[in-house]
């Protein structure tokens, strides 16, 4: 086996109630002025002042930045790095799920390397320490807490920019459940799949070892178990909650090291051209894609059945992979992802430019196969 590197966050505050304690952590490192970059959802569910109330018990000054879109733009990015100088901020505190993550740290990115977003786009371009940044958590899905990426749209262009490079790991992240219990079961059920997602391409990807493979399949596991428990009763069914939090930190250690497939590649094309949920066009497509894979993985692919419940003692290794299809496409269903991407507005003409941008897409070099481009605009299909 060549030489490999396992990376994620350096230090990870988890557990019912934790976030006081991450906040004194914070204040600890010495911080002065904190700008927390959010999204205004969380600013009027009163989420932002709490965490900037026990910063500033703490005496650590406090900036809010909440224009982050669903989908962050490069205008996003702009303006919260407008925040950060004219406030002096000597960190970044991103709250909320992927999107805030990834705006906070492009921006902390650019506060120490200067330059443009777009300045940025691939693979280890990124010279200095970003500023300093600590991401928590309200969403059980993404893992941007503890990743090495991020993705923005250009806005103009439609086109999702990924950006990759271990410098974007943020310096601590916190997971806490308690701040979770108000998703609704749509933000539930979309981040759930989403780590599913995360999950199952790790575990298939040609760069899969058996660490990430340990890290992979008990998320899934726990994510067959508790996300229909999660969405269902999400408010009062905490032990749902501690269990996605955990699934879906398991799963970004998975694909923080052994990297996505397909599925991403073209989940973010559907994403830059429609702005939609990243977590359901993950959700719609992940069967479709890991069905045009079995030929390359059925053995991984039967793990992923029997992982998530299927019993598959008398079936045969491409059956056992066929069911795991079935599986992710009946739990997508069961907690309630749209069947269809006809239904979230998406035309077919686009199909044909969409496959072509997904095959420049990095998230497919990991895949177990490399796909045609008709054989993605017939997935695509197979979806709609």
């Amino acid at each position: 086996m060549p030489t490999r590197q396992f990376l994620m966050t350096a230090e990870n505050i988890m557990g019912a109630g934790c976030l006081p304690d991450a906040m004194s952590l914070v204040q600890s490192r010495g911080y002065q002025h904190a700008l927390i970059v959010t999204d205004a959802p969380l600013t009027a569910l009163g989420v932002t002042e709490k965490v900037a109330s026990l910063l500033r018990e703490r005496g650590v000054a406090v900036t809010v930045f909440d224009g982050v879109q669903p989908n962050p733009t490069v205008s996003n990015v702009n303006a919260g790095l407008a925040a950060q100088k004219q406030a002096g901020a000597d960190c970044i505190i991103s709250l909320g799920g992927g999107s805030p993550h990834d705006c906070a740290k492009v921006i902390a990115v650019l506060a120490t390397n200067g330059g443009e977003v777009m300045d940025y786009r691939g693979a280890d371009k990124v010279k200095k320490a970003p500023l300093a940044l600590i991401a928590i958590n309200t969403t059980a899905g993404t893992a941007s807490e503890i990743t090495r990426f991020a993705v923005i749209t250009e806005e103009t262009k439609h086109l999702k920019m990924n950006i990759v490079d271990r410098q974007l790991a943020p310096l601590i992240s916190v997971n806490d459940p308690e701040l979770m219990r108000g998703m609704p079961p749509s933000l539930t059920a979309a981040t759930g799949m989403d780590a599913l997602t995360h999950a199952v391409e790790a575990y298939v990807s040609k760069l899969a070892t058996p660490v990430t493979d340990a890290c992979a399949l008990h998320a899934i596991k726990l994510i067959g178990q508790y996300l229909p428990r999660a969405v269902s009763n999400g408010k009062e069914d905490i032990e749902a909650r501690e269990n996605m939090t955990a699934a879906q930190f398991l799963a970004g250690m998975a694909f923080n090291n052994a990297f996505l497939g397909y599925v991403h590649a073209m989940a973010h094309q559907l994403g830059g051209q429609y702005n939609l949920p990243h977590g359901v066009c993950n959700a719609l497509l992940l069967p479709h894609v890991e069905a045009a894979n079995v030929s390359a993985c059925a053995p991984r692919l039967a793990d992923v059945a029997r992982a998530l419940g299927v019993n598959t003692i008398d079936m045969s290794v491409e059956a056992a992979a066929h069911a795991a299809v079935k599986a992710m496409h009946d739990l997508a269903r069961a907690v309630g992802i749209p069947a269809k991407l006809s239904e979230l507005g998406v035309k077919r003409e686009d199909f044909p430019l969409m496959a072509v941008n997904a095959m420049k897409d990095g998230s497919g070099a990991t895949n177990p196969r490399k796909l045609t481009q008709p054989e993605i605009e017939a997935i695509f299909e197979a979806a709609y």
